[in-house]
């Protein structure tokens, strides 16, 4: 997969999957601009010039309209255009029904679903224009299948399916395509502070047998991407050893 000429940018990608996905793309050509709201944008952007791609951190919350204005305007700038955006910045406030807040409620979905929305709209002119595009958002199986305790993340993470599925429509004769990708259970920081028990447990859920990495995630979009995946568009992938079938 080669992307070269293309300029993408990676939200919440300071660490892991947004991480993988910012260093993978970089792998493949793409000039990337690195966001998330801390630091570790900037040491992910080190990483990818230590590897001698092309690679700007650009500080912005992508939960405020304000932000993502600067975030684009600042890509486009920077590099002249933008020709593929993943939305992966995201939160979660589990918390069972009954005991969660209202702030608990709205703000995950402003940062996880709001995000998307705000993005996409940011850059939809630039690629309507060039006439090529990729939006590539992260869903999660839990958007699918819901997920006792998580009733906002869930929420937000199918509001991101049905999101994807209208822009690819709206777009699609412009020659940009808009896909979703559902993570299973993914080695990431948030994950590696479940207690072991409860990581053994969703290992057993999982049919191959073991649990994904960030780079797992990273390699389908990539795929999603690049002009291989050109006739791919409206649709949800998986990323999930199968966990999504032995849910269902």
């Amino acid at each position: 997969m080669n992307l070269s000429d293309k300029v993408a940018i990676v939200t919440g990608s300071g660490q892991g999957i947004g991480r993988a996905i910012a260093l993978r793309l970089a792998e493949a050509g793409a000039a990337v601009v690195v966001n998330d709201i801390g630091e570790a944008a900037e040491r992910v952007a080190t990483e990818i010039k230590a590897l001698n791609g092309q690679g700007q951190a650009i500080l912005a919350d992508v939960s405020l309209p304000a932000d993502v204005s600067r975030l684009v305007d600042t890509a486009i700038s920077t590099f002249g255009r933008v020709d593929i955006l993943v939305n992966n910045a995201g939160i979660n406030r589990d918390q069972l029904m009954m005991r969660m807040s209202d702030e608990d409620w709205d703000k995950v979905l402003t940062v996880d679903l709001k995000s998307v929305f705000l993005c996409t709209r940011g850059v939809l002119r630039h690629m309507v224009r060039q006439r090529w595009g990729r939006v590539i958002s992260m869903a999660s199986i839990v958007g699918i299948v819901g997920n006792p305790g998580q009733a906002n993340y869930a929420s937000a993470k199918a509001g991101i399916i049905g999101f994807t599925k209208t822009v690819a429509k709206e777009v699609a004769s412009r020659g940009i395509t808009a896909n979703a990708i559902a993570p299973g259970f993914i080695d990431t920081e948030m994950t590696q502070r479940l207690p072991e028990e409860h990581r053994e447990d969703l290992k057993r859920r999982i049919p191959l047998g073991y649990i994904g990495s960030p780079r797992d995630v990273a390699e389908a979009v990539a795929f999603l991407a690049s002009e291989e995946a050109r006739y791919i568009t409206g649709q949800v992938l998986g990323v999930d050893g199968g966990m999504g079938i032995s849910w269902l």
